[in-house]
């Protein structure tokens, strides 16, 4: 990707009132830029400095701390100055009007989306990897997300993708070693131990995977929709899972008439619970009712795991196996029985042959608990105590196309030293899987959407 050079600012804090705010510009050089806001004054690097901000006619528009960074020394790798004023909106639009203004003389310009970081990433501040992890960190919704996205800010993450990427490359200088000079007959798969190298590389692949997918869980948490017929607890369900009164409840059928939405958290996974409109197939509905199960079953289908609520006081009907005919395949779908302090039944989870039954009241709030570990297990949480990766989507994709390449390779180091060549082929494909993770390989247009992506002014 190539680097514009041009020097930017935007506001790096977060819209609306807060009793701070600052606007940061990077650039080559920002001295003109500091000359032509604070004539006579030096800023000396990494000293905050109190200052009135003027505008062009010497007018106050506020007072604050000017920080000056002289790169490489900082965050983008170039000279970074913020200043630090006062949170109103209105107010750091002036500053940032007059950074503009003061600034337009040598092509100074609002930054884009995610540019500082950009500029970092392409200046080797950071890793792709890094640079995603800060947007991660601004982004998360659980404290172990955020402990997640800073262990990767850190370099955790790159260090374990940049060890894996070496022993492949090592295994990989062997085998092309061994392709140079084939006179030397050497069997080489036995004497360098390549198929034992192998096994540790892929050993250690896995055990990345694992914990960039638990990662993953963390990032990405799972929508969690709840559907069934009107007046069977899903609102009710929804509040005792959240703790709170978040969906009305009442005896009326039909309460709930578009989706409400609330996210909780189980063992840190963030799940986002979805309410839905009771779905009905008789003909007396009214025109809002009828849109609002064309949203239920939008939302089903969206769904990563579905809650099919039924009345346990009642028994299933013809209407409820009408439903499940029209779930989506491949979808974990989980029948709740609610009302068992109606029915009789005991609080029990029963994996049985159609599907995974499970008794609860969600008034008496018996059986949550229950309901709770289940979807922690079809999220296929697992409680380690190991340091997790934030791992993205795209991270995910990478290490499974780098394992498919590293077990191809292991299936022609079983066939001797007579399929080296590409035994050596599947190695360097497994080895820019991995390096795409950190951003060695990564196309320019993919950095493009990743950038785009943050917010402006970071």
């Amino acid at each position: 990707m190539k680097l514009d050079t041009s020097p930017i600012a935007a506001i790096a804090t977060a819209p609306g009132r807060g009793g701070i705010g600052v606007v940061r510009a990077s650039g080559k050089s920002l001295a003109p830029l500091i000359d032509a806001l604070f004539p006579g004054t030096r800023l000396a690097p990494r000293h905050a400095t109190y200052l009135p901000f003027k505008n062009a006619g010497g007018e106050v528009i506020d007072e604050g701390l000017a920080l000056y960074f002289k790169g490489p020394h900082s965050y983008t790798g170039e000279d970074v100055l913020e200043l630090q004023g006062h949170g109103g909106p209105v107010v750091l639009q002036m500053l940032l009007a007059r950074v503009l203004e003061a600034g337009g003389g040598f092509g100074l310009r609002l930054a884009e989306p995610g540019e500082f970081t950009r500029r970092a990433f392409l200046n080797d501040k950071l890793d792709l990897a890094q640079a995603e992890a800060v947007a991660d960190l601004i982004d998360a919704s659980t404290e172990a997300a955020a402990k997640s996205a800073s262990q990767s800010l850190s370099g955790a993450f790159s260090q374990v993708v940049h060890k894996l990427v070496d022993q492949t490359i090592n295994l990989r200088m062997l085998v092309e070693a061994t392709l140079d000079f084939p006179e030397e007959e050497i069997d080489f798969l036995e004497k360098s131990n390549a198929r034992g190298q192998l096994a540790i590389i892929i050993e250690s692949l896995e055990h990345v995977f694992r914990q960039a997918a638990q990662g993953a869980l963390l990032r990405e948490g799972l929508n969690v929709v709840l559907v069934g017929q009107p007046n069977v607890g899903k609102s009710s369900l929804l509040n005792a899972l959240a703790g709170a009164e978040v969906a009305i409840v009442t005896p009326i059928a039909g309460t709930t008439r578009d989706k409400v939405t609330e996210t909780i958290q189980i063992e840190g996974i963030p799940l986002n619970i979805i309410d839905t409109a009771g779905i009905r197939t008789d003909e007396g509905m009214d025109v809002v009712e009828r849109i609002g199960i064309e949203r239920t079953w939008g939302e089903v289908g969206k769904a990563d795991v579905i809650l099919h609520l039924l009345d346990a006081s009642l028994g299933p009907s013809a209407a409820d196996e009408e439903i499940v005919r029209a779930f989506p395949q491949g979808v974990p779908v989980l029948r709740i029985w609610n009302k068992i302090d109606l029915s009789g039944h005991k609080a029990s989870i029963d994996a049985a042959a159609d599907a995974t039954h499970l008794y609860l009241s969600a008034n008496e709030k018996l059986g949550i608990d229950l309901l709770r570990a289940e979807l922690l297990r079809i999220a296929g949480w697992q409680q380690t105590g190991e340091s997790l990766y934030l791992a993205r989507e795209r991270h995910l994709i990478a290490l499974r196309a780098a394992r498919e390449h590293l077990e191809l390779a292991r299936q022609h180091a079983m066939q001797d030293d007579q399929s080296l060549d590409l035994f050596a082929e599947e190695l360097r494909l497994a080895q820019d899987q991995l390096s795409s993770i950190t951003g060695q390989f990564t196309p320019d247009d993919l950095l493009g959407v990743i950038f785009s992506r943050f917010c402006i002014g970071k």
